[in-house]
């Protein structure tokens, strides 16, 4: 385990996060980049992306609050500093994305009622469920409920969002491009070092499946509002059809996300993060449980 926990010291953090890819950033993007001049004066855009950026801050305050907690129950002095690291990650996650709703036209006044106004239920409720398992000290359940569910989801929407604001929104993909990296590395951390706790704890195995099987609902339930009741889905389809029309293509996982429908890219999306999970879950000892359809 010594060995395994060293990758993931304060100093390896320092020499690959904020003096390796964040080197140069600002807020996460380059400086002096901002945002698409048609997406702050098109009403419908702007409140979507509000509406999505709104929903990365509520994931990252819970990954925030999850990680901090962590600290406090880890069962070593390596996985404390290395959670001490990842709390730090998803601080500056909570600050990048809550200056891009300052960089969309949101007063810092009205910040806090924003997130309230759009902040999906389903999201909320996801992560209630890791936070209660948090608030009782148990860490085997935390981590896996923060860095193998939680990461996991974030990591692939992350590369989703990543793949279609390349060309559209380069200073928001900058922006995720650092966070794709830090929870990659959280991922890391998550299936290392809790497989072995896994095995120490048998008793654990079905409590952190009931919790795998009702967070995923909650995350497709998130996932089915996003894609399927978007009210913006007529400027998405435009948007959409000017990729077409342009040539260009926004690769994910191998699919061009320019020519799929909002319901294939919601299908890719879940059936990506699902196998993921049962994957991840896997090499831990866990088994993977399959969620109810929203």
């Amino acid at each position: 385990m010594a060995d395994f926990l060293a990758a993931y010291s304060i100093q390896s953090w320092l020499e690959s996060c904020p003096q390796g890819y964040l080197m140069g950033t600002e807020y996460g993007h380059r400086p002096g980049e901002t945002e698409p001049e048609e997406l702050l004066s098109n009403p419908v855009l702007r409140e979507e992306a509000i509406r999505t950026t709104v929903q990365l801050v509520v994931g990252e305050r819970c990954a925030l609050l999850a990680s901090a907690g962590l600290v406090r129950c880890a069962p070593d002095e390596a996985s404390r500093r290395f959670l001490a690291t990842q709390t730090l990650d998803e601080a500056r996650h909570v600050e990048i994305f809550g200056q891009r709703l300052l960089d969309l036209g949101v007063r810092k006044g009205d910040l806090e009622t924003v997130v309230e106004a759009y902040a999906n239920p389903n999201l909320v409720r996801f992560a209630e469920i890791l936070l209660e398992k948090v608030d009782r000290g148990d860490f085997v359940a935390g981590v896996v409920g923060q860095n193998v569910i939680l990461e996991g989801m974030a990591f692939s929407v992350f590369e989703m969002m990543y793949a279609l604001n390349q060309k559209l929104n380069p200073k928001f993909a900058h922006t995720l491009s650092g966070t794709i990296a830090d929870e990659r590395r959280h991922v890391g951390f998550g299936e290392n070092r809790i497989g072995n706790l896994v095995r120490q704890h048998p008793e654990k195995k079905a409590e952190i499946e009931a919790m795998q099987k009702e967070m995923s609902y909650y995350m497709l339930a998130t996932f089915a509002d996003a894609f399927r009741n978007n009210p913006a889905r007529a400027e998405f389809e435009r948007l959409e059809e000017n990729l077409r029309r342009d040539g260009v293509e926004a690769t994910y996982r191998g699919a061009n996300l320019a020519v799929l429908s909002p319901e294939e890219m919601e299908a890719l999306l879940a059936d990506t993060v699902l196998k993921e999970f049962r994957v991840r879950l896997g090499r831990i000892g866990i088994e993977y449980q399959t969620p109810a359809a929203p």
